[in-house]
């Protein structure tokens, strides 16, 4: 019980760190499954405040997301730019640098769900 309370609480502390890399977004983690063979998939909430951007990053495997609150523009490394409102989903190619960007005067809110190499940081910022 004491180890499984430990490996708990040593998730969270790196989980924490992982989605602490971006400092114009705040990922809030619901749920880690190992799953498949060598990849975590990552559920969690990523919020941008209004005007806000999530600043140009990656992850070490595919996103996928659906938007709860707010509109946002998408911008995808080689693909035209996505405005989404609440009820839109996206899907993001492992690997591809991607910025959020809130519009408006409101802060966005999405559900995402990361399938990403379990021995990578879940993302890295970008040039």
């Amino acid at each position: 019980m004491l180890k499984k309370t430990l490996l708990a609480l040593a998730f969270t502390g790196l989980a924490v760190a992982a989605f602490a890399q971006q400092p114009g977004i705040k990922r809030t983690p619901l749920q880690k499954v190992e799953f498949p063979d060598g990849y975590n998939t990552v559920t969690a909430i990523a919020e941008i405040p209004a005007g806000g951007a999530a600043g140009r990053h990656t992850h070490p495997g595919i996103e996928t997301g659906y938007v709860l609150e707010g509109e946002l523009a998408l911008l995808i490394d080689g693909q035209p730019e996505k405005t989404l409102k609440p009820g839109d989903s996206y899907q993001i190619p492992a690997g591809v640098v991607h910025d959020a960007k809130a519009h408006g005067d409101k802060a966005m809110k999405v559900l995402g769900v990361y399938i990403v190499d379990k021995t990578k940081p879940l993302a890295s910022p970008a040039p």
